[in-house]
């Protein structure tokens, strides 16, 4: 969208009726891929943040009531309904590592690690988890360990952070003994 269609969208009172209406409907029936496409409308048009903000609570609201039975029954992969659950914990964890919370954002990436069906983004939140554990700041990881000109080859993972400045797999077996001890600390919330 050129900026011309950007205003237009963003001042066309039937798409914002639209929007509102599948907010609204949204929340009611908990539908957080309706929420996420609501969502990323507002920040794509730059309108109410309030209101952003509150659409993004209410899919955090809805992430997290819902993970205690995902904990207990499944593994989430990254497909349908799942892929937004896994963004809210994703987008959660890396708001809090940017407010320098990284105890928080250890724990909501462990616990994603630890009830996440793919190889590929599970050994990324590995390096994720490894970073805190080393106390680096969000600022320094993008700096120090993302490869920031590496093209996405899998349109899934577009959302997440995973290509990195070294052989992730070297890099994991380097850094092993550092997630065993995150392990054995963070084990404990996956608990009952």
């Amino acid at each position: 969208m050129d900026k011309e269609d950007l205003n237009s969208a963003r001042t066309n009172p039937d798409f914002l009726k639209y929007l509102e209406k599948t907010r609204l409907d949204a929340i009611s029936s908990r539908d957080i891929g309706a929420l996420y496409e609501v969502l990323d409308s507002f920040l794509v048009l730059d309108l109410d943040e309030d209101k952003a903000d509150e659409i993004y609570q209410n899919i955090l609201k809805i992430t997290f009531e819902d993970v205690e039975e995902i904990i207990l029954t499944r593994k989430l992969t990254l497909k349908e309904k799942d892929l937004f659950y896994v963004r809210a914990f994703y987008e959660h964890a890396i708001e809090k590592w940017s407010y320098e919370n990284n105890k928080g954002a250890k724990e909501l990436l462990f616990v994603l690690l630890s009830i996440l069906d793919d190889t590929a983004l599970c050994d990324a939140l590995k390096v994720h988890i490894i970073a805190l554990s080393k106390e680096k700041n969000i600022d320094s990881f993008y700096e120090e360990d993302v490869n920031l000109n590496a093209s996405q080859d899998d349109e899934i993972y577009g959302y997440f952070i995973t290509n990195f400045n070294y052989d992730l797999e070297k890099y994991l077996e380097e850094n092993s003994d550092i997630l065993d001890k995150e392990y054995k600390t963070l084990k404990h919330l996956l608990d009952s």
